[in-house]
């Protein structure tokens, strides 16, 4: 996947790392407190239906839950959390989850028993494609969804 320039315009999306890349998108920033995961859920469902875009909400705000999980046990800073519908390409949806901790995630296996490690695994599983860039200030976890 090419990846454009970083912005450095906008000091929030050096923060987070984003990616510029044209088309509809939306964006916010939640602080590291349990309530960002019930929060980002909200916004991407409220933002998927407002694009027409009902059939991805399900998938979408689960997978970004685990994403938002994952940077709230892992990192101590901002998460942001962006939707990409880009122009050239009418059949997808980029989520991508970013947060200030450099070390990017593996995914792993889970045993039967263990309470987590499953949520790398649900996104790869459930996702088009997925993968992982570091930014300046942290790292960004990207997945994209198949729109029907």
């Amino acid at each position: 996947m090419p990846i454009n320039p970083v912005k450095k315009d906008t000091a929030a999306w050096e923060v987070i790392g984003v990616i510029d890349t044209e088309g509809d998108c939306v964006e916010w920033t939640f602080s590291a407190e349990p309530g960002a995961v019930r929060a980002a859920r909200a916004a991407v469902r409220g933002r998927l239906h407002d694009w027409d875009l009902d059939s991805l909400t399900d998938i979408a705000a689960l997978l970004v839950s685990e994403l938002v999980t994952n940077a709230l046990r892992h990192a101590t800073g901002p998460i942001g959390v962006r939707l990409v519908r880009p122009s050239h390409l009418d059949d997808v949806l980029l989520v991508e989850v970013s947060d200030p901790l450099p070390d990017l995630p593996r995914e792993r296996v889970a045993a039967p028993e263990d309470e987590s490690g499953r949520g790398l695994q649900l996104v790869a599983h459930s996702s088009r494609r997925w993968g992982t860039r570091p930014g300046s200030a942290g790292k960004t976890v990207w997945f994209e969804l198949a729109v029907p």
